[in-house]
């Protein structure tokens, strides 16, 4: 009897396998799908933008009425507006004489395209923004955000208070990558004179805009994580796990400028994490301190001598008025009715 009921468990799983494997195949192609779509379409909008420039002697109200003609053939199809045709126009000016931009573009939606030549000018940093959209999946909200926050300029332009180079055998590339100065916290409702427990619960509370600031690949583990060392005990701010590093973060917040006593700190507790909790598969961990200010000439003299790999960032929060002004930046839906598009 027991080798029967053996015997069903197996079929079971064999049964679920292949429904499942039939799901996977499903969701790859119906993917396949939106992707072959969305290239198809911006490819479509960049050709008739071709047309629209070769034929712009014909002015303006060549486009009303194309625009009318357009909708009068399509009813049940949105995006030939008069606005979006001028933006098919500017999209084939932008990139006619660069088909390796043509081919990378076309892997975005096409309001993400239209954000960028809005928003981002230097086709240098609008090509870093793009291969960000494509490997992180940043919506069109995200990108916003991270333009506004200027993330080109916090994670490439600034140089990076670290000793990844020094500490760390394999992935210091990308540890340093994953680094920004300044970090920008999307917090309110902190007082004039906020303590670093307020500062650490408000960023709790606030966690999934903590999350998307530090980037993607950081998963939660806990705050005021303690470690024991000598019977005494010891709490880390935040402790993060990094699933493209494979190692843990440990996080201290200062409301202060950066003293040096803060690397050696950090250095004991990422020498406790790594005895106490690291996996033997996991990387060496890795530390963060955000404080308010720092002297760069300090940090760099304090993480020579660490033999830990630590890095130093300031963390700047965003103000009421800035607040008040995300708030107002156009969601999804009210970007696709802006542009007639679906």
């Amino acid at each position: 009897m027991k080798e029967g009921n053996n015997l069903i468990e197996e079929i079971d799983k064999t049964y679920n396998s292949v429904i499942d494997d039939i799901k996977k195949d499903i969701n790859r192609t119906q993917l396949d799908i939106m992707v072959n779509a969305n290239i198809s379409l911006v490819n479509l909008y960049y050709r008739i933008g071709k047309v629209l420039c070769d034929n712009s002697f014909w002015g303006n109200k060549f486009l009303d009425k194309l625009a009318f003609e357009l909708k009068m053939s399509y009813p049940n199809q949105k995006g030939f507006s008069i606005r979006n045709l001028k933006y098919m126009k500017t999209f084939y000016n932008e990139y006619k004489n660069d088909s390796e931009f043509v081919q990378l573009v076309a892997q975005l939606p096409w309001t993400h395209n239209i954000i960028l030549i809005e928003k981002v000018k230097n086709k240098i940093i609008r090509k870093w923004y793009i291969e960000n959209c494509l490997n992180e999946g940043w919506s069109k909200n995200v990108l916003i955000y991270q333009i506004d926050t200027n993330l080109y300029r916090r994670q490439i332009k600034n140089t990076k208070h670290n000793n990844f180079d020094l500490t760390l055998k394999q992935n210091s590339d990308l540890a340093s990558n994953m680094m920004k100065d300044p970090y920008v916290f999307d917090i309110i409702e902190l007082t004039n004179d906020f303590k670093e427990k307020e500062l650490e619960n408000k960023m709790l509370e606030r966690l999934k805009n903590v999350l998307l600031e530090l980037g993607n690949g950081f998963s939660f583990v806990d705050n005021q994580y303690r470690i024991t060392v000598g019977n005494k005990d010891f709490y880390i701010d935040l402790l993060f796990y990094h699933t493209k590093l494979k190692c843990y973060i440990a996080v201290e917040l200062k409301i202060a400028e950066f003293l040096p006593e803060y690397g050696s700190k950090m250095g004991f507790y990422l020498q406790a994490l790594d005895e106490q909790i690291k996996d033997k598969t996991d990387n060496p961990s890795i530390g963060i301190i955000l404080c308010q200010n720092k002297n760069n000439k300090i940090v760099d003299y304090t993480l020579k001598y660490i033999n830990k790999p630590v890095g130093v960032s300031e963390y700047k929060i965003l103000d009421k008025l800035t607040i008040d002004y995300m708030k107002n930046l156009p969601n999804e839906k009210e970007i696709n009715e802006y542009l007639d598009i679906n």
